[in-house]
């Protein structure tokens, strides 16, 4: 399978669940992290570290918009020590460049918001932590930053194994509090997603 395809493969799988965290993200009246959303990112952890645990297989991640809410997530699910070695924050260009290996070159001629960036970061992570499978995500949370191009909302993630790195992205409408919750649900699913066997 080719890396555009599994890409897709993934981001059409975890669609679903996308859109239910985006619309609770997106209540009336919610400037931060809705505590039904708070609650169904840790559910999300379990699922992914469930499938990690039956396969033996330790999980990285690579953060930069969502600034620690996998790790968070993550972490709030008992006995995630069997499954998962560790995650970067890595908001600035400088600190993906220095903690992710994620070249300059590639910083200077995509941008922090790219899929470019996105796969680097993974396979930074996959390498300098040493992790079986690592998750990434940058984008651009708002309210400030977008551009015509890249408009706010726009997150970029990547998925590296040993085998290699897929890349896909989404948009989100909404505050900075909805982009950022709404990633970090999907970067969980595609976890979970990655380790279930594709249905027929």
């Amino acid at each position: 399978m080719s890396a555009r395809v599994a890409g897709e493969a993934i981001a059409g799988r975890v669609d679903r669940t996308w859109k239910r965290a985006y619309d609770l993200a997106m209540k009336p009246g919610h400037r931060s992290v809705p505590a039904p959303l708070a609650r169904s990112l840790i559910d999300r952890a379990t699922v992914a570290g469930m499938a990690l645990a039956q396969r033996g297989r330790r999980l990285a991640t690579a953060e930069s918009c969502t600034g620690g809410l996998i790790g968070a997530a993550v972490t709030a699910v008992p006995g995630c020590s069997a499954w998962y070695v560790g995650g970067v924050i890595s908001y600035a260009d400088r600190a993906k460049h220095d903690l992710l290996d994620v070249p300059m070159a590639t910083l200077e001629a995509h941008g922090a918001v790219s899929a470019e960036t996105a796969a680097a970061m993974a396979t930074g992570a996959l390498a300098r932590l040493g992790a079986d499978i690592a998750v990434s995500v940058t984008g651009i949370a708002g309210p400030e930053g977008g551009s015509a191009d890249k408009p706010v909302g726009l997150v970029w993630f990547g998925l590296a194994t040993a085998e290699g790195v897929t890349t896909w992205s989404t948009r989100t409408d909404g505050d900075r509090a909805a982009v950022r919750t709404a990633a970090a649900a999907a970067a969980l699913d595609a976890v979970a997603a990655l380790l279930s066997p594709p249905r027929s």
